[in-house]
């Protein structure tokens, strides 16, 4: 098995999500070399141990995705799009979210994230501070 493909295969997956969904994480190199090294090194062993491709895949997820289930700026984008995509076009509401990602990240220093956060009441009054935050830097900021 090539280890380097793999290594590369495992680093462009986890760029990739943390470029739409993490991006305060994307370009931490350390970051994506050390998960992708591990989750590569994962993979690996599971194949040499004979587990079938399907559960080697599972085992390296788990390592390469860990605790990036829940995203902050998803649920800021999701805020954005479902709450203030009448201001603006379409291909503008993502700026608008890596706009007020770093406005909202002391409301998120209030709750304790788990990757199944979304699931619970907690995410409903996480979600309604969001809307009320860039609902007021909207109306400071002069947006239309």
């Amino acid at each position: 098995m090539d280890t380097q493909k793999d290594l590369s295969y495992f680093r462009l997956r986890l760029q990739d999500l943390l470029q739409v969904s993490f991006p305060e994480k994307a370009y931490d190199q350390k970051f994506i070399d050390q998960r992708s090294t591990w989750a590569a090194n994962a993979y690996e062993g599971a194949f040499l141990s004979g587990n079938p491709i399907s559960q080697c895949d599972e085992i390296a997820n788990y390592i390469l995705f860990e605790g990036l289930h829940f995203s902050k700026f998803d649920t800021v984008f999701q805020v954005v799009c479902n709450e203030f995509d009448t201001l603006m076009a379409d291909e503008e509401l993502r700026l608008l979210a890596l706009k007020m990602f770093p406005v909202c990240e002391p409301i998120f220093a209030k709750y304790k994230l788990t990757d199944d956060f979304a699931y619970g009441y907690e995410f409903d009054v996480l979600y309604t501070e969001l809307t009320g935050t860039i609902a007021l830097w909207i109306e400071e900021n002069a947006l239309p």
